[in-house]
């Protein structure tokens, strides 16, 4: 079996950071670092790496292939999609810094509530769509070109400051005006009332971005995808792969991919604790993801059962891709070193 695993916000971006870097025990990635080759690329988002992997390039249409891995959505087959999920903006230091609806607490009656609101108020644009609490959707009424559509996506913003929330060109004019007037919706919104009123924070904007049309499937080159995230999940069916959800640890997608096969597996547990700055729960995720996989990976391809296994992950460093394959894992003169050493190299534009 052939593995890409793909791991974003893998190291934490803050080297100097000795509460998060310092002791971290995880044998089994330092030595699968150690025993790779190092591919750098300049820092892009997730969505973006998972578009390379699938063979993508360009405006890559991210809603549509985000509504075809939904678990209960519309079909995203025909028209043209834009992620619009909710989120909260504030201003901090005359810089506004946005919070995505993950952080939010939105419960659903409150997203379809304020969702049946908008319908009623820009029947005339498009259909916004429900799929989860905080993943909502917006189906333009028309064929609609909306030309470079450069809106960064929602993971690649929450929790950081903010500029432009829409394209400056004369093709997102209209989406500019229909955001203006979302927000003034949103700001008489009962459900925003009664947030306020409890001291949680408004849903008082909208992200719009990953617009465009669903494409004609292409030939991916995997035979399976394993992964919880909808994006990830869409990507894989558009390519008539089977898609699975992440099994328990190692042992198990070891037991059930087949021989010969080349799989992708998400796990995207550290990227909320790294878009917060949330160090405790990063080094709890490394640790269990070291348990459950780095380890057990880094012996099945020491052994064998794996024939070669890429690693990539997003990072602030850099898009950083490593490839090992058995022979390169018995080469025991490259030393493991701990994950801040390597987090200190990176920063330096080292391999």
């Amino acid at each position: 079996m052939q593995l890409t695993l793909v791991v974003p916000e893998l190291v934490w971006p803050e080297p100097d950071d000795r509460h998060a870097l310092d002791a971290l025990h995880c044998p089994g990635l330092n030595t699968l670092i150690a025993r790779s080759r190092l591919r750098r690329r300049p820092p892009q988002s997730l969505e973006a790496t998972l578009g390379d992997a699938f063979g993508l390039a360009g405006n890559v249409p991210y809603a549509a292939f985000r509504v075809l891995g939904e678990a209960d959505a519309p079909s995203a087959s025909e028209g043209c999609w834009l992620c619009a999920d909710p989120v909260h903006l504030r201003l901090h230091q005359e810089r506004l810094i946005l919070a995505d609806g993950g952080s939010l607490g939105i419960a659903l009656e409150e997203a379809r509530e304020i969702v049946a609101e908008l319908n009623r108020q820009f029947a005339d644009v498009g259909r916004f769509h429900v799929a989860t609490a905080d993943r909502w959707y917006l189906k333009l009424a028309a064929e609609t070109d909306l030309g470079h559509f450069d809106v960064l996506p929602l993971s690649a913003v929450a929790g950081r400051r903010v500029g432009s929330q829409l394209p400056e060109t004369p093709q997102a004019r209209g989406l500019r005006q229909l955001l203006n007037e979302v927000q003034m919706v949103l700001h008489g919104q009962p459900a925003n009332e009664r947030r306020e009123a409890a001291g949680q924070p408004t849903i008082n904007s909208l992200w719009l971005w990953g617009a465009g049309a669903l494409p004609a499937a292409h030939k991916a080159n995997f035979d399976g995808v394993w992964a919880s995230l909808p994006l990830a999940r869409g990507l894989g069916r558009a390519s008539g792969l089977v898609v699975q959800q992440p099994p328990e640890n190692a042992a198990v997608l070891l037991a059930r991919a087949a021989a010969g096969s080349r799989q992708l597996l998400l796990l995207d547990g550290l990227q909320e604790a790294v878009q917060y700055e949330d160090a405790d729960a990063y080094r709890a995720g490394l640790h269990e993801l070291e348990a459950r996989w780095f380890a057990p990976l880094q012996k099945a391809l020491a052994g064998g059962a794996i024939s070669r296994l890429q690693l990539h992950a997003s990072t602030a460093y850099a898009t950083l891709a490593w490839e090992s394959g058995r022979g390169e894992q018995w080469q025991l003169w490259r030393r493991p070193r701990p994950l801040a050493a390597t987090a200190q190299a990176l920063a330096r534009g080292e391999r």
